[in-house]
């Protein structure tokens, strides 16, 4: 929910996340894996390296998504998945808000 004009809601009964009514991720029904939209033409590589991580079901072939195994993905691999799936569907005006505001926050830190 920290990215913005994400909306929480519910897909076939479980947590999901839209943005800009389209799903961005959701929690399929074993609450262990986590179902991302991800371009086709990009999945096999990432199945073929980490196949303890990632996988596609049958009903998952012909869908823009990933199925991430929840329990073997690092935090910080899940993080930068979900805000790389949240740039895809993000209108430019979106990312740099969201740019500008993580510069920000960056800077104050420093």
């Amino acid at each position: 929910m920290a990215l913005p004009d994400v909306v929480e809601g519910l897909c076939h009964g479980t947590p999901a996340f839209y943005l800009r009514r389209k799903l961005m991720l959701r929690l399929r029904d074993d609450y262990e894996t986590l179902v991302v939209r991800f371009p086709m033409e990009e999945r096999d590589e990432l199945l073929e390296a980490e196949p303890d991580i990632f996988s596609v079901t049958e009903h998952y072939q012909n869908y823009p998504a990933i199925l991430v195994s929840l329990p073997n993905v690092s935090l910080t691999r899940l993080q930068k998945l979900i805000e790389d799936g949240w740039g895809r569907l993000a209108s430019k005006k979106q990312i740099a808000a969201f740019e500008a505001t993580r510069a920000k926050s960056t800077r104050s830190s420093a």
